[in-house]
């Protein structure tokens, strides 16, 4: 009878179980996307480790169950002493709605202490670089994965299987005593050490899929219109964008650029922490990036996608140049994407030239005012492709 009990019990608490989980990660997510302007606006997570932790906030489960008294909103029923009129459950809660210390149970809340890495697991999982089937011809064999397949005689010391050498020692140890015993001889040993035949090494077995070729080509203005809440919003944005491709695609080259009326190719430590000052043509940055396009990543078996992020001030007599240049990344590029951070008001910013000119579907452009809004202009360029359209 107690077996029967305990199997008619497990699946109800499994089932509990099941459903606390999924409510404890929509918490989670909910707790992230909420506090996710807070996280991005520290500038200490760039360039820190995917092991960095930081804390917040997350609303305790509850379990439901039934509460005595007076209703404030929902089906509510009466004590017997109404009158004709009268608006049952429509009392205020004690202590609700009044200045100073109330009597009533605070809301649940504690600290939930997540590494970055964890919080990008729960970013990235709706994100994809679109269109990145659209060039057959980059599809390459990149290694996946590796698994033990066994066990060979030769190898590298980090590979060795130690109870399977054992194994063979004491193999070899029978078989030395069984040889001496039918020799008539004394089959005790008092020393068996190991010897090279006895060792044996795990055998790795590759793994591989098919992966798309893919260069990523970072733009970022640094001109003295830039200044340190506009670069900090731009590195951010970047940090976000290189963790992500670095997180979800193995074969990702990623070049970075950064410009004034001159742009310069550098290494990934320069773009995050470099700073310059002068004036901007916005061309320079855009023509730097074709120039490496062209050198080194063919559009005919390459994935290739561009992002670029400014202010959008921009010297007039460079404008005709930059439609251009963006024209040419539009024409070879999977997306192009821009990035328009605090844009001045006073003026038309190039964002406004671009979209103006600029027709083709893998052109996007964005603005980002605030440091809650780099998360939203991320998903907009980087939503995952609908069946049937871009």
């Amino acid at each position: 009878m107690a077996i029967f009990r305990d199997m008619h019990s497990d699946p109800v608490e499994h089932d509990r179980s099941i459903e606390d989980r999924r409510r404890h990660k929509k918490l989670v997510e909910k707790a992230i996307k909420d506090n996710l302007a807070d996280i991005l606006s520290e500038e200490s997570i760039i360039g820190e480790s995917k092991n960095k932790k930081v804390k917040i906030p997350i609303r305790g489960l509850k379990e439901y169950q039934f509460v005595y008294g007076k209703n404030t909103k929902g089906v509510a029923s009466g004590d017997g002493t109404e009158k004709r009129g009268d608006r049952i459950g429509s009392e205020k809660k004690q202590g609700m709605g009044q200045q100073g210390a109330g009597n009533q149970e605070g809301e649940e809340m504690y600290e939930l202490e997540i590494t970055i890495d964890d919080i990008l697991d729960y970013l990235f999982e709706d994100l994809e670089l679109p269109d990145m089937d659209r060039k057959k011809t980059s599809e390459i064999l990149v290694e996946s994965s590796r698994k033990r397949d066994g066990y060979q005689k030769y190898g590298i010391r980090p590979r060795l299987a130690k109870k399977r050498t054992v194994m063979e020692k004491i193999k070899r140890k029978q078989a030395r005593k069984r040889a001496l015993k039918e020799m008539n001889l004394p089959v005790e040993i008092d020393r068996f050490p190991f010897v090279e035949d006895d060792l044996r090494y795990f055998k790795i077995k590759k793994k591989f899929r098919r992966e798309s070729n893919a260069a990523i080509i970072c733009i970022m203005d640094i001109s003295g219109s830039m200044d340190n809440t506009k670069k900090f919003m731009a590195r951010t944005f970047f940090y976000v964008l290189s963790r992500f491709i670095r997180k979800k695609y193995k074969n990702v080259q990623v070049a970075f650029i950064a410009h004034t009326t001159t742009a310069e190719e550098v290494n990934e430590y320069q773009f995050f922490h470099r700073v310059e000052s002068g004036g901007t043509y916005i061309s320079s940055g855009l023509n730097k990036a074709l120039d490496i396009i062209n050198t080194r990543f063919n559009p005919e078996s390459w994935n290739i996608y561009a992002f670029y992020v400014s202010d959008g001030d921009n010297w007039s007599e460079d404008d005709e140049r930059t439609i251009k240049a963006a024209k040419e990344l539009c024409r070879i590029c999977n997306l192009f994407a821009y990035a328009e951070v605090m844009p001045n008001s006073y003026s038309m910013t190039i964002k406004g030239k671009l979209t103006k000119e600029i027709k083709e579907k893998n052109f996007i452009a964005v603005s980002v005012s605030h440091k809650n809004e780099l998360w939203d202009a991320l998903k907009t360029m980087l939503k995952k492709k609908e069946k049937g359209g871009y």
